[in-house]
């Protein structure tokens, strides 16, 4: 599917692997609608091509409200890019008691419960559009992990929130084939994000030499890269596709 003169969702577009995506869409020629919480938008770069909206994606009216305004675009919506999400850490059990309950939630309701959320939402708006060649309206990619198969000691809500997207893959491929909408997830290892910001120098040459080739941190632009290449290849559907240079999370 071409992405030029479309229109195109991109959750957690106001850094990291939102971000590379929201810019890869655009300079394929989309127009790009860019959902974000606004703490995060009023302190983004905003990108040229890109039109910025202030939606929580677990909220079913602002989703609602952000999936209407680019449907309502002069072009038809045919992409949605989920990579809102976020990753504290915590023991089940630890130093400091048990697993606060609605820290878990909270992870599961932002990383799963949002990205069907607005895939369930985009997938209406793009249901409605002219179909395409071989009947196909558009295409959803979601944001997994590898934790989703490989969760660290402190990931256990992080790793559920993630298999659960994974587990939604196929089903939810299925359930939109008859309206012609492709449904292709991403599992990246350890990408270069905000989320690393933090990190010494030290931790993250540690986190490199674990990869085994290419010996580094992935890049934003290069999960971008793979989600163009899936929005393009009609025949990859159902699909959740490793972006880890070979890596196997050790325990910790």
């Amino acid at each position: 599917m071409q992405l030029v003169n479309t229109a195109a969702i991109v959750t957690g577009a106001a850094s990291g692997l939102g971000a590379a995506t929201a810019a890869a869409l655009a300079g394929a020629g989309a127009q790009v609608f860019g959902f974000d919480v606004a703490s995060a938008l009023d302190t983004a770069d905003h990108l040229e091509g890109v039109h910025y909206l202030a939606v929580d994606v677990t909220n079913i009216e602002q989703v609602q409200a952000g999936v209407n305004a680019a449907a309502a675009d002069s072009l038809p919506l045919r992409t949605v890019v989920n990579c809102a999400g976020i990753g504290p850490s915590m023991r089940i059990l630890g130093k400091k008691g048990v697993h606060d309950l609605a820290l878990y939630a909270k992870v599961i309701q932002i990383n799963l419960v949002g990205t069907f959320n607005v895939t369930a939402l985009a997938a209406e708006a793009i249901a409605t559009t002219e179909p395409l060649v071989d009947g196909a309206r558009g295409v959803i990619i979601n944001t997994a992990s590898v934790a989703a198969y490989e969760g660290q000691i402190g990931q256990a809500a992080y790793s559920s929130s993630k298999g659960g997207v994974v587990g939604l893959c196929l089903p939810a491929a299925r359930d939109l084939a008859q309206y012609g909408i492709r449904v292709n997830t991403i599992a990246p290892g350890i990408v270069e994000t905000p989320m690393l910001a933090t990190i010494s120098e030290e931790f993250r040459a540690s986190l490199s030499a674990g990869v085994p080739f290419p010996r580094r941190l992935a890049r934003p632009d290069e999960y971008a890269a793979l989600a163009l290449f899936l929005i393009e290849h009609d025949y990859i559907n159902g699909e959740t596709v490793r972006m880890d240079g070979a890596l196997r999370m050790a325990p910790r």
